[in-house]
């Protein structure tokens, strides 16, 4: 923070040198833009720096250090730990850069580090190809892809990170620099989990794979009373699974506003369609389903399912581990906790990695959560801050109860805004020295802090 926090008249100075759009607090827009998915964020900076091209966001940049400002750099906007946004400082803004490049003949997309997963899949579905990106299409390429990317297609091709090809950044010096496996590969293996830490991203590039239009999958849903059988049925799943397979499970709420508990299993066989309906006909015959939905649908509708259960502004608090196995005693926790849940809009959310995502090594790239397992997302979401405290601390009772059966770490991208610095450092393990050297090498002042924050070595 500065010591003589800059007047107006030096802020809107910032705007002679964008091609984009500078906002300070009064103007229009500037009260939609400030605020980021999870309603319970709501910081307002001293100015926004919505930029539209990469000289926009090195100029923003070299303003901010010149004005001594704190710095949060927003993409898509969607995580849940708010860090895209600060009081007092600049927040550079990317979510107006929106170009996508798409060749179909190599199979490579390069996309802004403002697209979003469904402005992604719409341009590469033209010609039938996707890559490993979000369940929810609002989520933003840029700060998925830097924490580690789960997604539908990650048993048959591996984790987002896996498919990054190249990602362009602005570093801390206000150099662009490029980043892959022969150029700067020190800073592409540390960008590939290691978040926002070492610049801005302004650019990223994908390998495509044949997916779509049409896929097999979809939503299956069951009474919550049989709760403890569809986990069972999940568990049994998910023991041998085949790439072209991911199954989500989750303890969830009706979407017609009822309240009415639910156990669903959303799916997706990024097969042929034969395999995928062999595949998929045990989820089918499994039990008496209240809501059944599996069958062929657009790759495009099948991320957009999960959609209208996370509303923007919506109040969110999430916390996460990683299991091993899902035990008796996980389903139980899993059951119980759900059954008392304060929030018609809160679920648990159960994800299992696999094939692809876990054959490669823990320090291939600096995410290192590469034993097949499942990922618990315990997410609490309510629309009246006067009950936050009740979600909050549901939230966390529920953690609490799971976490002696939970292994080490978390995915970063899952983390709230009260994660202890130890849990980061726990999160990366081994690769955690590693990245702070790199972290020492292109942030060595820790500019870039409002992040999951790797600390420069010294």
């Amino acid at each position: 923070m500065p010591l003589t926090p800059p007047t107006e008249h030096a802020l809107r100075s910032l705007g002679n040198r964008l091609s984009g759009q500078v906002l300070l607090s009064g103007d229009s827009g500037y009260d939609v833009v400030r605020r980021v998915h999870n309603g319970l964020i709501d910081r307002r900076p001293a100015v926004i720096a919505r930029c539209i091209g990469v000289a926009d966001v090195a100029d923003a940049l070299a303003f901010a250090k010149e004005q001594n400002l704190e710095i949060a750099v927003r993409g898509g906007g969607h995580n849940v730990a708010g860090r895209a946004v600060c009081d007092a400082g600049i927040m550079i803004d990317l979510s107006l850069m929106k170009g996508t490049w798409v060749d179909p003949k190599h199979r490579r997309i390069r996309v802004d580090g403002g697209v979003t997963w469904g402005e992604f899949n719409r341009a590469t579905q033209l010609h039938g190809l996707a890559t490993t990106g979000g369940a929810v299409s609002s989520t933003g390429v840029a700060g998925l892809t830097l924490g580690g990317g789960f997604g539908f297609l990650m048993g048959k091709y591996g984790f987002t990170i896996d498919n990054l090809v190249s990602a362009e950044l602005v570093t801390a010096s206000g150099e662009v620099l490029q980043a892959s496996e022969n150029e700067n590969p020190d800073l592409f293996w540390a960008l590939r989990g290691g978040g926002g830490n070492f610049g801005v991203v302004t650019g990223f590039e994908f390998a495509l794979y044949p997916v779509g239009p049409t896929i097999h999958g979809g939503l299956i849903a069951h009474p919550f009373k049989v709760a403890r059988n569809v986990l069972d049925f999940y568990r049994d799943l998910t023991a041998e699974p085949g790439d072209e397979l991911t199954v989500i499970a989750s303890l969830t709420h009706a979407p017609d506003g009822s309240g009415t508990k639910l156990a669903a299993l959303l799916s997706c066989h990024c097969g042929t369609g034969a395999e995928a309906v062999a595949a998929l006909a045990p989820i089918k015959a499994f039990g008496t389903p209240v809501v059944d939905q599996v069958g062929p649908l657009s790759y495009t509708g099948l991320n957009e399912i999960l959609d209208a259960g996370f509303p923007k502004l919506a109040l969110n608090y999430w916390k996460s581990c990683f299991v091993d196995r899902l035990s008796d005693e996980v389903v139980a926790i899993l059951e119980d906790q759900f059954a008392h849940c304060p929030s018609s809009m809160s679920k648990l959310i159960v994800e299992h990695f696999h094939g692809a995502a876990v054959r490669r090594a823990p320090d291939a790239t600096s995410f290192p959560h590469r034993r097949e397992g499942y990922s618990i997302l315990i997410i609490a979401q309510w629309q009246d801050k006067e009950v936050s405290e009740a979600n909050i601390a549901w939230a966390r009772e529920t953690y609490e109860r799971l976490r002696p059966h939970a292994g080490h770490g978390a995915y970063s991208n899952y983390m709230g805004d009260d994660e202890a610095v130890a849990r980061v450092k726990q999160s990366y393990g081994t690769n955690f020295a590693r990245l702070q050297q790199v972290k020492g090498r292109y942030d060595p002042s820790n500019l870039f802090h409002r992040n999951q924050n790797i600390p420069p070595s010294t």
